[in-house]
């Protein structure tokens, strides 16, 4: 009720500068510690059915902040706070870049949905280092989502990627390759295969590098777009598996505008929300068919309950990421989704989340006659 009355006020400002406002406050929130263990409490929920390791990561609970929420790895520890199993910053570029014209970002309430367009704005990689050294690291795993600069012309694109994760290995729990963003022209280029077999291979081999010096070795993702062609996914996860990818994340945001009822609908952008869910789904389903659970998957599109979570398990899915949803929910989604997955895992009695992963694969083999 509390945030449903703050949302009202928050949805009479512009998206971007009640995002900005937003920041403010979770910046405020981190400024104190003692503030930031009051407000704790409240929105966790500890369990160790909701616990899990990937990588040698332990995430306390499966829900995650997708990236472009927090991206200059400003407010991090204050999402920690809400009560999120693990935070993605960025996407974060090489040099400091001002992203897209205003305005860039649109709600459409009746939709449930966002429209944003906004171009990987971010300070930059060193900014962001000098937050990792000022802020330290939460208790929770932190994801470093990597993407290119506008004016780096895409057959020097593996510059910025390798820049980026040599220069904030120390920091990142995980790295996440972002060639998916429909707001940067020309970036899905990237996920064609001889491009993306050139980005991938010069990754590992930095991966390899960066393990060498830190003495650690962590995980390297690729984030997809929901609007491949399914023989296209098959290839470009194939490809990414055989080059040792350590998971995918599914999916970024839209260019499909089917079903909308929102005026903006029409606005240039990726569309995130309600309306992504079940394309999202779909593609995490060809994905794990593919993997056969072989590499783990992020399931992000369209999450708003504990049901939606459930959903992106069975299709494969290991971790979710939410972003939309706590626009339209507010900060106490995250504790009332990990809520209903412990009530519905006791209404089925199971012991633990990860037994849904997969359902749906494994009951289409049962379901087929022999």
């Amino acid at each position: 009720m509390n945030y449903q009355l703050f949302r009202k006020v928050l949805f009479r400002m512009d998206p971007e500068t009640a995002h900005n406002w937003t920041v403010r406050g979770l910046k405020w929130m981190q400024s104190a510690s003692l503030v930031q263990k009051t407000v704790s409490k409240p929105f966790s929920v500890q369990d160790p059915r909701l616990a899990s390791e990937l990588w040698g990561i332990s995430f306390p609970n499966p829900v995650g902040m997708a990236a472009g929420f927090d991206k200059n790895a400003h407010v991090y520890p204050a999402l920690a706070a809400l009560g999120f199993g693990f935070v993605e910053v960025g996407t974060l570029t090489p040099r400091p870049q001002s992203g897209n014209p205003r305005p860039r970002l649109f709600r459409l309430p009746e939709d449930e949905a966002v429209i944003n367009r906004m171009g990987f704005n971010n300070h930059g990689v060193a900014a962001a280092k000098e937050s990792f050294e000022r802020l330290g690291h939460p208790a929770i795993p932190v994801g470093i989502n990597l993407g290119k600069n506008k004016d780096t012309p895409n057959e020097k694109a593996v510059e910025d990627y390798t820049l980026g994760l040599k220069e904030l290995y120390p920091y990142g729990d995980y790295f996440v390759i972002n060639v998916s963003s429909p707001n940067t022209k020309g970036l899905r280029d990237l996920q064609h295969i001889e491009a993306l077999q050139s980005l991938l291979t010069a990754m590992m081999n930095q991966r390899t590098e960066s393990e060498e010096i830190h003495q650690k070795r962590k995980p390297v993702l690729l984030k997809i777009a929901p609007d491949l062609e399914i023989e296209a996914l098959k290839e470009i996860v194939s490809t990414a598996v055989s080059l040792r990818i350590d998971g995918i994340i599914a999916t970024n945001t839209t260019l499909s505008r089917q079903g909308l009822t929102a005026p903006a609908q029409n606005e240039n952008g990726g569309l995130s929300g309600k309306p992504l869910r079940e394309k999202s789904n779909e593609m995490i389903r060809h994905i794990y068919s593919v993997t056969q659970g072989s590499i783990p998957i992020i399931g992000s599109g369209g999450i708003f309950t504990g049901q939606h979570v459930i959903e992106k398990l069975k299709a494969g899915a290991n971790l979710v990421q939410i972003y939309t949803g706590m626009i339209y929910e507010g900060p106490g989604i995250v504790k009332k989704i990990n809520q209903e997955l412990l009530a519905q895992m006791e209404k089925e009695q199971i012991s633990h989340f990860t037994e849904w992963i997969g359902q749906d694969l494994h009951e289409t083999k049962r379901r087929v006659p022999l």
